[in-house]
């Protein structure tokens, strides 16, 4: 079969079997990732199925990117609607959906400005140079340095991951970029010891992600935004994985009433598509003059008019209801599972830590998987991120299969 007939064929008839893709990914693909042995060539709802045919409940939605699963009839309406009228053009010209995903952003978080990007990397990257033109301008050169938290993620490039408080990620890629300081995630004494002239920023998730969902004590996170505005010091939120609702809220920084002067977004708000938003108050944003910044891709408008359905979606207070409930409900059913030690987390972003002497996080996913369930792990923790609006079947399924998975590990 020719490549543009297989693509052009609706059964999807592959041309290969799994282990001869799994093959030709270790001849052909960069080896960074430790992939599971699945290859999913389809989807609905949270339902995905394998290359052979098998189906999989799926809790973790590409890493909180299938924010409305798969196949979301209303999202691929919209993506396919716009994908026949204009696939991209340069920023140097106005597109509609780019402009409409800006007003929505904008009016539905209360920030004054947005720049659009391809992934949660590189919004922060734009958080990182946003703030140091800020203090520049108002303070000179020699305020540079940014304050993260240890343990914190905020990305891969050589930027952010200077920013990752994560020194285990560093090896082998130094010299990383200068003016990073990674204090005590929770600490504020630790925070004002590293406060001084050089300071233009503190950046924070409010929960904590690949580090384990770790969500930051609301009084801490209000501590550090006082002394952010006693200092005229930036405070961005990286909402990467937390943001478009995945909490149940559309921005986690609500539950603190923290407001940033930047929040970074990215994963669920292109459901699916790739897709990076950095937020920012009017104030901000009037340091940033044309040549500045870029992005070939960004606000590119098939990934806008995709991202337009997910926030409207989304932001709807049932909506935004029914992902608390669901949440509940995990954390109800699996609290007293003989094996669990704690579950943490808000809404649908839930961490699973596991008692002493069961197997590694790994193991517990691989099980899962051949069981017919997806899910993620976090260091040493079960991670789940199932989509928005999975089905109460396809929960209570996924549900059943983790339960037994751990109870037969706990024997």
């Amino acid at each position: 079969m020719m490549v543009r007939e297989h693509y052009l064929n609706k059964d999807l008839v592959y041309m290969k079997t799994f282990l001869e893709y799994k093959e030709c990914e270790h001849e052909n693909v960069l080896q960074t990732y430790a992939r599971f042995d699945v290859c999913i060539v389809s989807g609905h709802g949270a339902t995905a199925k394998d290359i052979d045919g098998k189906s999989y409940i799926d809790f973790g939605s590409g890493i909180g990117v299938n924010s409305l699963g798969y196949s979301d009839e209303g999202f691929a309406a919209a993506v396919t609607a716009q994908l026949s009228k204009l696939q991209h053009t340069s920023n140097l010209y106005y597109t509609a959906p780019m402009i409409e995903l800006a007003e929505a952003l904008c009016g539905a978080t209360g920030f004054g400005k947005v720049f659009f990007a391809n992934s949660g990397a590189e919004a922060n990257e734009c958080a990182i140079k946003l703030a140091r033109k800020y203090s520049e301008d108002k303070y000179g050169a020699q305020r540079y340095k940014i304050i993260t938290l240890i343990n914190s993620f905020h990305g891969r490039t050589i930027s952010t991951l200077s920013a990752t408080g994560q020194e285990e990620m560093h090896t082998h890629f130094t010299p990383l970029t200068a003016g990073f300081v990674h204090v005590a995630c929770g600490d504020i004494d630790a925070l004002k010891a590293e406060l001084n002239d050089s300071v233009c920023a503190v950046m924070l998730e409010p929960i904590q992600g690949e580090g384990g969902i770790i969500p930051l004590d609301f009084v801490y996170m209000t501590e550090v935004e006082k002394l952010c505005r006693e200092h005229d010091i930036l405070l961005i939120s990286d909402e990467v994985q937390t943001g478009m609702s995945r909490t149940g809220k559309l921005l986690a920084s609500e539950y603190s009433g923290v407001k940033p002067d930047i929040t970074t977004l990215a994963k669920g708000l292109g459901g699916g598509l790739p897709i990076g938003a950095c937020l920012c108050t009017n104030e901000v944003a009037s340091h940033m003059q044309a040549g500045m910044h870029g992005s070939t891709f960004g606000g590119n408008p098939v990934v806008c008019a995709g991202a337009n359905f997910v926030v409207e979606t989304t932001k709807q207070p049932e909506f935004l209801q029914s992902v608390c409930q669901k949440g509940e409900f995990i954390r109800s059913q699996i609290e007293n599972i003989p094996g669990v030690n704690e579950v943490r987390g808000i809404g649908l972003m839930i961490g699973i830590a596991l008692d002493e002497g069961m197997p590694s996080a790994r193991t517990i996913a691989e099980k899962c998987l051949e069981c017919g369930l997806i899910i993620l792990t976090a260091k040493s923790l079960l991670r789940l991120l199932p989509p928005l609006n999975i089905s109460e079947n396809e929960l209570k399924q996924g549900l059943d299969i983790l339960k037994s998975v751990l109870m037969e590990a706990k024997k």
